[in-house]
């Protein structure tokens, strides 16, 4: 098992190591010299350690169990973060290794978090890897892994449901591989066309490619202080709110959508629920801001995008909505609990979680009037199983108790009620900002080292949907 986790962890690495030819062709284009070598020796050093792999043990074979695959992604999740700080660290972009750390886990996860009060003081090739991050992380580095999983010998359909979010996971093609490398192909192909919109919108190239990486992967990281909003553009806004929206759909459904099979689109009950609650949120914020804004069109456009920004887990802004009235903040507080459809790059519970609760809340009724009835759930219009019910159950039971759990760690550093409840659920909802002292004008910086390492673990295990880290602190994973 050691050796196929190594082989794993090593290729993730390389392909990590890969990806920092993009920042450091940024940093010869913007003549930032001075960062090349930050980027350089570790992709070299990666290039060099993938290479040892692929060569010294191309033959041999590799074992996967179901065990391994668990020790596999959280591994690869810690390792990359790990890695990922190197050049955030000896840059000098973030001097001090705890903060480099948290903000690479807070761009892999796609959480959005950051420590940096002057953004647009970095170097523009930082800006970008920053935000590279959150398009590697958002569609998962295990997929893209195991879309290239072929030159490593090892199945991946293991790794695939250890990584990937929501109650149920599968395959719409018959190799994994091949629904991994369709994914990422769609992925590309909206993030190209986004980061085209907002350069017709106005960003240059780097800006609207950095935006276009955290919109797809629904990171937040921006190369601005104020973030979006920093642009005062209602052109850039509807781009991202289209595409914040766009990401936070199961993206099986767009494979669905391009072979024409509309009939599983259609009958998907966790996107009629995504649509509705984005619906619902937008009028309401709406309506209740209006008199703010000075207009129900102009509060239209700060409500919607605010509302795919929280739903989505992307953690962009344009307006403090702290500063909102509280039935608006109510509402914003509401979609932190909810988060994206799972499959999506949001994170967050997932809608389809609350769909299953909530009919299995109405079959409860429904045995209450008529005891002797036998009632089962529907999803995509069939017949839905118990052991997803338990699933779902199990899942809240776990979430809400690391939330409460945290959220009483970090309150023994200063963190006041609601910014320590709230920074709780942001940080393993993978969403960014929260309120109180972390809400949207804010940063991380002031946080004391133990919060920073404790949030570090729960974007991962947010990220990772809990079970697969917090399946290490059971006794039955370690017996034979």
């Amino acid at each position: 098992m050691a050796f196929t986790l190594c082989r794993i962890i090593f290729f993730i690495i390389s392909i990590i190591g890969l990806s920092f030819s993009i920042p450091i062709a940024t940093a010869i284009f913007c003549h930032e010299y001075f960062v090349i070598p930050s980027f350089l020796i570790p992709m070299i050093a990666s290039l060099i350690l993938g290479a040892m792999t692929l060569f010294f043990f191309r033959n041999k074979k590799s074992r996967l169990t179901i065990r391994s695959s668990f020790a596999a992604v959280a591994l690869a999740w810690i390792s990359a973060s790990l890695f990922g700080a190197i050049p955030l660290y000896f840059s000098g972009a973030i001097p001090n290794f705890t903060d480099a750390f948290f903000e690479s886990v807070s761009g892999f996860t796609t959480t959005g978090a950051t420590t940096l009060s002057e953004i647009e003081k970095l170097p523009r090739s930082i800006n970008l890897w920053r935000c590279l991050s959150h398009w590697l992380g958002g569609m998962g580095i295990v997929a893209l892994t195991v879309a290239l999983m072929p030159v490593l010998g090892v199945g991946g359909f293991q790794l695939i449901k250890a990584e990937t979010t929501g109650p149920e996971k599968g395959k719409f093609t018959p190799k994994i591989t091949t629904t991994a490398k369709i994914l990422w192909f769609i992925y590309l192909g909206m993030t190209l066309i986004q980061t085209a919109l907002l350069k017709i919108a106005g960003m240059d190239f780097i800006d609207a490619l950095c935006h276009a990486f955290s919109t797809l992967g629904t990171g937040g990281f921006s190369t601005r202080n104020a973030s979006i909003g920093a642009y005062n553009s209602a052109a850039i806004e509807w781009i991202c709110f289209v595409f914040m929206f766009l990401a936070g759909i199961n993206f099986s459904l767009y494979y669905y959508f391009f072979t024409r099979n509309f009939s599983e689109i259609k009958c998907n009950s966790e996107l009629k629920a995504y649509i509705w609650i984005n619906i619902i949120s937008i009028a309401t914020i709406a309506v209740v801001q209006a008199s703010s804004y000075g207009g129900f069109f102009k509060s239209l456009r700060f409500s919607a995008f605010q509302t795919a920004s929280i739903l989505t887990t992307t953690g962009f802004s344009t307006a403090d909505y702290t500063k909102w009235k509280s039935a608006s903040q109510i509402v914003i507080l509401m979609l932190l609990f909810i988060g994206g459809m799972s499959g999506s790059t949001s994170g967050g519970v997932k809608v389809i979680r609350w769909v299953v609760l909530y009919k299995q809340f109405k079959n409860e009724i429904l045995k209450m009037i008529h005891p002797h009835g036998v009632f089962s759930i529907r999803l995509n219009q069939q017949t839905g199983r118990k052991d997803v019910v338990f699933s779902v159950s199990a899942f809240f039971f776990l979430y809400f108790s690391f939330v409460i759990l945290t959220a009483f760690f970090t309150s023994f550093f200063g963190l006041d009620m609601q910014t320590s409840f709230t920074g709780a659920l942001t940080m393993i909802g993978n969403c960014g900002p929260a309120f109180g002292a972390l809400g949207p004008s804010n940063n991380c910086g002031w946080l004391a080292a133990p919060v920073k390492w404790w949030y570090s673990f729960a974007m991962i295990a947010g990220r990772l949907e809990l079970f697969t880290l917090f399946i290490f602190l059971t006794p039955a994973y370690w017996k034979k």
